[in-house]
């Protein structure tokens, strides 16, 4: 998979607002012209756009202005926009993805059959094995591609337009924006990566009320999402959260591994993996990078955390969007 490329030119103009909307325009990075109906949002979140037949886009990021925005289309290397300045106008350009099926060993009377194989484990690693995977569906399964590389032992999929995912269990519609997939065979070792954005929540139109908000709560305690909400207001202990230095066994304190910056915003620091106990279940978490950042609803930069043990089985169909207050 080849790595994201993306350009970006900050053009000065005046605020539209109250200083927190931000404005850009999506062109193709080679030929300038503008990309229509490209996403704009915030993984994880209903905070999202698409832009019009000029490529332009406006949306309200007062909420997430400390977010990475990321920026979709079809055919194209997807961009993350970090440092956010609503006081100036963006540029993105965005270049063309050509998808690489290298090694395809499915051929005639093989081809339903491995196939079928392909999407049983892509779902079973993507969506999960809880009981909320049972009623999460992908609605576009056909735009799903795989490729099996029989010298690495390797399956990858590719989706050649977002997956339209509808959450019967949680009560949402995400669309999810997958950049890669790989899955190697022997050991059973998968790693994904991609961006979610919600379209619709079900309970907000009268269905099915209480069996999301039992549902969602359920997947919510002790989850990732809680154990970060919960470290960044300092008060594990109180919610029945307990850390240990994997090395030592050593019991540490919220004070002991979040650090907070000049302008307020927090970051989990500890040099060697944490163990994670919630009342009789365990957890793990590693730092990949010096610092992570975390935020107060739960959010933290996926590719600096690294997670094992329970919160790290719960996959799309557990995945509730930061909006999620926790009790609702």
């Amino acid at each position: 998979m080849k790595h994201i490329l993306f350009v970006f030119l900050l053009l000065n103009v005046t605020l539209l607002a109250s200083g927190q909307t931000f404005t850009g325009k999506v062109l193709d990075a080679e030929t300038r012209e503008p990309i229509p109906l490209a996403s704009v949002f915030f993984h994880g979140t209903f905070a999202g756009t698409s832009t019009d037949e000029q490529g332009r886009f406006e949306l309200d990021v007062t909420q997430y202005i400390d977010r990475p925005l990321t920026i979709s289309a079809m055919g194209y290397f997807p961009c993350l926009l970090e440092d956010l300045d609503p006081g100036k106008s963006y540029v993105i350009l965005l270049a063309r993805d050509v998808f690489e099926l290298e090694e395809v060993t499915i051929t005639g009377k093989d081809i339903a059959r491995r196939r079928k194989e392909y999407m049983r484990i892509f779902k079973k690693e993507f969506i999960g094995l809880t009981n909320n995977a049972r009623r999460c569906y992908i609605l576009n399964e056909e735009d799903i591609t795989f490729s099996y590389e029989s010298h690495q032992d390797t399956l990858r999929a590719i989706a050649l337009k977002p997956l339209v995912v509808e959450n019967d269990a949680l009560g949402y519609h995400f669309t999810y924006h997958l950049e890669s997939f790989e899955y190697i065979w022997e050991t059973e070792q998968v790693s994904y990566q991609g961006s979610i954005v919600f379209t619709r929540d079900l309970a907000l139109e009268g269905k099915k009320n209480d069996a999301y908000k039992r549902r969602r709560k359920y997947a919510y305690t002790g989850s990732s999402k809680e154990f970060i909400r919960r470290l960044w207001r300092n008060s594990l202990k109180s919610s029945g959260y307990t850390i240990r230095n994997y090395d030592t066994r050593e019991v540490l304190l919220c004070r002991d591994v979040v650090i907070r910056d000049e302008q307020g915003r927090k970051y989990l620091k500890y040099p060697v993996p944490l163990e994670i106990f919630y009342y009789n279940e365990s957890s793990g978490v590693h730092s990949l990078k010096e610092k992570a950042f975390i935020d107060r609803d739960g959010f933290f930069d996926p590719a600096a955390l690294m997670w094992s043990g329970k919160m790290s089985r719960q996959r799309i169909a557990d995945f509730l969007p930061y909006e999620y207050s926790g009790d609702r």
